[in-house]
């Protein structure tokens, strides 16, 4: 499909700036290249799989969907990161057409994503536990923790609004148990 052609080089320039976002305030506190790379893993993993959760289950839903990035999201993620050490987690986002979708369907959607990123932090939470790898799971855990709580926050595009739209007692599970793992960290 025409629509969809750069989808592959979108995904990972986004991959690799965010990667690039989330790494800027620890290089600025003396971190080492080894942190880049587990930092890679996961946003890598976290934000390829959530992108791909939203795109997968829109398609079960019947709709086109590809991942097209954000330039501005891109640059504005780098600057911010680089003057705040906030991380703006929204390269960019799986552009979803279908006639006629419902609120339910957009909701669930949505909701794919933050619940991939849960799926993997706890994954590798407990992978890892007590393992020669536990710093990389812990890595992995904190920064798909991250991407699903921003990703749920109730506002603009963010998967959090179209959630909290389509059912707010769903949203609002989800939320407090990205928010438990968030500060159990």
């Amino acid at each position: 499909m025409d629509f969809c052609r750069n989808e592959l080089r979108d995904l990972f320039i986004s991959v690799v700036t965010i990667t690039l976002a989330f790494s800027i305030p620890i290089f600025k506190l003396g971190g080492e290249l080894d942190s880049f790379f587990i930092i890679f893993l996961g946003v890598g993993v976290g934000f390829a799989v959530h992108e791909m959760a939203h795109k997968f289950t829109a398609i079960r839903y019947g709709c086109i969907a590809c991942y097209k990035m954000w330039t501005q999201g891109l640059v504005f993620a780098l600057v911010l990161a680089f003057l705040t050490g906030f991380i703006f987690a929204a390269p960019g986002a799986v552009y979803i057409y279908k006639q006629g979708l419902t609120r339910r369907e957009d909701g669930i959607i949505s909701l794919a994503g933050p619940f991939a990123n849960l799926v993997i932090a706890l994954l590798f939470l407990f992978l890892f536990k007590d393992t020669a790898f536990q710093n990389i799971g812990n890595w992995v855990f904190k920064i798909n923790v991250f991407l699903g709580l921003f990703n749920m926050l109730p506002f603009g595009p963010l998967d959090g609004s179209k959630i909290i739209r389509w059912n707010s007692g769903i949203w609002g599970i989800v939320f407090v148990t990205l928010v438990g793992l968030y500060l159990f960290v």
